[in-house]
């Protein structure tokens, strides 16, 4: 038994990658000190960068049509519209003409004009809404963030001029309409229908508006939508407002949360109505919709523990390496120019009385 063990020994003695240099071998000098002490600072700061990296995550988005055609599309409003409440309905029509019931929809007086705190929110998502319009990256720190809060409506204070509109109605996943406009709504089957329970003078329309939210889906806190804050006013009394959306379904995945929600496109228009001039149609607010076909899906990444292993070897073996090459590099150089110019260990000795007297 003791020979097998001597002979595995000696077997992985001979296998053995990294040979030992005697100290006698090795030579030491300033320049190598120096050149190692910075190698090792910076293998401790990538690896610091690199753990950092570690910990991050990034979103990947992955595309596939979307065969969910038979589930209800939830729209998510919360509109403020400069009239008052007993003034203005809202309701949405389909693309098969079919009204959908706005009992989900609630009508509360408020005042139009912002707090200045609430002011100040506005433009802090404002400021957001403008950095995702440049920097599509920005909206991947909100999916991994999902910060929390959302507009809160302005209090009931006197005299109470305007109209929130909020909720949540369910519709078909088809084009539609919602409209905000004069008048309730009504039910009727040979078409659709607002009309006031008091007279209105035209004169007196105002449909300025603000948009606190507007999503598709289920509502996710932190996550903002392309409307959010929109805010436009006027002073002609037969203005239409359109906003012309795209929706595309989305499945989000993170360490968060795991939902259904539905990003969208918008492209906004308005213009006066009058008829004399050949513009013709109703004052109001008309939000039209149309989903896609395809359904994204974003989920978050984290890099694997043996990658960033991996990673991280490579970092050490490269500094290493590198700074090898270089201290040999310089070295070289300095050693030829040291000889170009017999400067130090190349400097000519000068011959001692001794040296001369052992001359034959």
């Amino acid at each position: 038994m003791e020979t097998e063990e001597r002979k595995a020994l000696s077997l992985v003695r001979e296998l053995d990658a990294f040979p030992k240099v005697s100290d006698s071998y090795v030579e030491t000098s300033a320049s190598g000190g120096t050149v190692s002490l910075i190698a090792f600072v910076a293998i401790a700061l990538l690896a610091v960068l690199e753990f950092f990296v570690y910990r991050d995550t990034w979103m990947k988005y992955e595309y596939e049509v979307d065969k969910d055609f038979s589930s209800k599309l939830r729209i998510n409003i919360d509109i403020t519209v400069a009239m008052k409440c007993q003034h203005v309905g809202a309701d949405i029509l389909d693309l098969a003409e079919t009204m959908i019931t706005s009992s989900g929809l609630h009508y509360e007086p408020v005042i139009f004009e912002l707090t200045p705190q609430q002011r100040l929110w506005q433009s802090a998502l404002l400021l957001i809404q403008n950095r995702l319009r440049e920097e599509h990256a920005a909206q991947e720190v909100l999916y991994k963030t999902l910060l929390k809060g959302r507009p809160t409506a302005p209090p009931p204070r006197s005299p109470l001029g305007a109209c929130r509109i909020h909720g949540h109605v369910h519709v078909n996943k088809v084009a539609g309409n919602l409209h905000i406009t004069v008048g309730k709504p009504i039910h009727h089957p040979q078409g659709h229908a607002h009309i006031a329970a008091s007279p209105l003078c035209p004169t007196a329309y105002n449909f300025s508006h603000r948009i606190d939210h507007l999503s598709f889906g289920e509502e996710i806190p932190g996550v903002i939508s392309p409307l959010d804050g929109t805010e436009k006013i006027t002073f002609n009394n037969n203005q239409m407002f359109q906003y012309f959306i795209t929706v595309v379904p989305t499945r989000l995945n993170t360490r968060k949360i795991s939902a259904d929600t539905h990003q969208f496109s918008v492209t906004e228009r308005e213009r006066l109505i009058n008829h004399a001039a050949g513009s013709h149609g109703v004052s109001g607010v008309f939000v039209k919709y149309d989903t896609s076909s395809l359904m994204v899906t974003v989920s978050e990444q984290h890099m694997p523990l043996g990658q960033f292993l991996v990673r991280l070897c490579g970092i050490v073996g490269g500094v290493f390496s590198t700074t090898g090459m270089l201290h040999g590099l310089l070295g070289f150089c300095f050693d030829a120019i040291c000889c170009r110019f017999k400067l130090g260990i190349y400097r000519p000795r000068e011959e001692s009385p001794d040296d001369a007297a052992q001359r034959p």
